[in-house]
């Protein structure tokens, strides 16, 4: 690290500190740092792309669009509903898989935006 990237001297601001550590523990960080972790593998990010863009796909589309088998997607769509990201409806055989509500879709549409201006600016 260089000096421009730290502090060359201790101090802190003790009221601005006491006040985000109360916010922090009032809030599940816990709980988001699992949803950013689940979403942070790629093939659970594509799932979650493809389900922005259309409202609800079958276990067999999903494989398909990741190229994997239908047990590798479904392990990945498990692990995505039992976070609450994803929810799901049998119809007959058939499992259909949608986002659980918009939250996650606006999340994946922000990083989108925000690698595009990151490639715009280098």
């Amino acid at each position: 690290m260089s000096k421009k990237d730290t502090c060359e001297i201790y101090c802190y601001d003790e009221e601005k500190v006491n006040r985000v550590q109360e916010e922090i523990e009032k809030a599940d960080i816990s709980n988001i740092s699992k949803v950013f972790k689940v979403i942070g593998d790629e093939n659970r990010t594509k799932i979650a792309y493809a389900l922005c863009q259309e409202d609800e796909l079958c276990v067999c589309d999903v494989a398909n669009i990741l190229g994997t088998s239908v047990a590798t997607a479904s392990h990945h769509l498990r692990t995505l509903h039992k976070l609450s990201i994803l929810r799901h409806r049998k119809e007959g055989k058939l499992a259909f898989y949608s986002l659980d509500d918009d939250h996650i879709k606006q999340l994946i549409l922000i990083a989108l935006e925000h690698n595009q201006e990151v490639k715009a600016h280098v």
